[in-house]
């Protein structure tokens, strides 16, 4: 099998430059890397926009999703050329369940209290909705207490929302089901708590990792992301 690409899903309140340090490296061992703009919108067409990323690449991929995007990879992986699947401190739904649903199991994290509510409008005659973000002033403790404050900072201030309705909608698919699956629990998260997380993965019989990190481990630990991904590839192999 030729060496697969890996494809980095950025989470909620986030983009996909916070892949940046993972997304350097990789390219700088020749490893080809694509990290997708993530709408935020909804769980079916955030994963509906994924697969028409994935549609256009050529060959096997790594598909990798970090927090919300461990929901959306769940049902966008079921797209033929994907290979295998990494969560990184995500969401690993189960079929008919909504992140609500699955995180209503367990006591809340530190990030409920944390999150804020803004009304957006909708186009023409589209009904609007309800953007979520993370109060700027309790970001970092949640999220990034690990993290280069300079860094954290910028991430704060300038995070993509992630529209409420995404909360409660049930995954129609679960592609961990039909393809090997690793997940990265990280034991200083403050946002999914780590049994949320080893609660998902062991439910989809995943390889799991552990690593000493806060919510956002691509950043804080990401020569740990790198060399697993780079372990998952050879495996593939």
């Amino acid at each position: 099998m030729p060496a697969p690409t890996v494809v980095l899903v950025h989470g909620a309140f986030a983009d996909a430059s916070t892949y940046q340090p993972v997304t350097r490296a990789l390219l700088d061992d020749g490893v080809p890397v694509v990290a997708v703009a993530v709408p935020n919108r909804s769980l079916t067409g955030d994963a509906e926009y994924v697969r028409s990323a994935l549609a256009v690449i050529e060959g096997p991929i790594l598909l990798v999703g970090h927090s919300y995007g461990g929901a959306v990879i769940t049902v966008a992986g079921v797209a033929d050329n994907v290979v295998a699947l990494l969560y990184l401190s995500g969401y690993a739904l189960a079929v008919g369940e909504s992140l609500a649903e699955m995180q209503g199991q367990f006591p809340d994290s530190e990030l409920p209290p944390a999150l804020e509510q803004r009304p957006f409008p909708g186009a023409g005659a589209a009904p609007g909705g309800v953007d979520v973000t993370i109060q700027p002033g309790r970001f970092a403790a949640v999220v990034a207490a690990d993290v280069d404050p300079r860094i954290s900072d910028v991430l704060a201030v300038s995070q993509r929302p992630l529209a409420a309705a995404a909360f409660a909608e049930a995954a129609p698919v679960a592609a961990w089901r039909s393809r090997p699956t690793w997940g990265v629990v990280c034991t200083a998260d403050h946002a999914i708590t780590p049994q949320v997380q080893r609660f998902g993965y062991e439910r989809a019989q995943a390889t799991i990792r552990e690593v000493e990190s806060s919510h956002l481990v691509m950043l804080s630990q990401p020569g740990f992301v790198v060399d697993l991904i780079k372990q998952i590839i050879e495996s593939l192999n």
